[in-house]
């Protein structure tokens, strides 16, 4: 449990050395952005969020169904328990 709030504390606290986008996609932003097109710039930090949000969205969906299952098998159980 201590290394891994360690590793969480060394992440959050480097994230500022951390960048969004590979260099490429940077540079082609940066290049659209000083042209006066932003455009391309938004949509892919729209589809940056996206693929970020993902994970999170499929986990929390999949918590959702296991806490509904325990919950059903928890109720099961007390109801044998109160059976006999």
């Amino acid at each position: 449990m201590k290394k891994l709030f360690l590793s969480l504390l060394t992440l959050l606290t480097s994230s500022s050395l951390l960048s969004a986008q590979c260099a490429m996609c940077r540079t082609q932003l940066e290049n659209n952005v000083s042209n006066g097109d932003p455009g391309i710039a938004a949509g892919i930090n729209t589809g940056i969020l996206y693929l970020l949000i993902m994970p999170y969205i499929a986990i929390m969906v999949l918590g959702y169904f296991w806490y509904k299952s325990s919950r059903k098998n928890a109720s099961e159980l007390n109801k044998r328990v109160a059976a006999s």
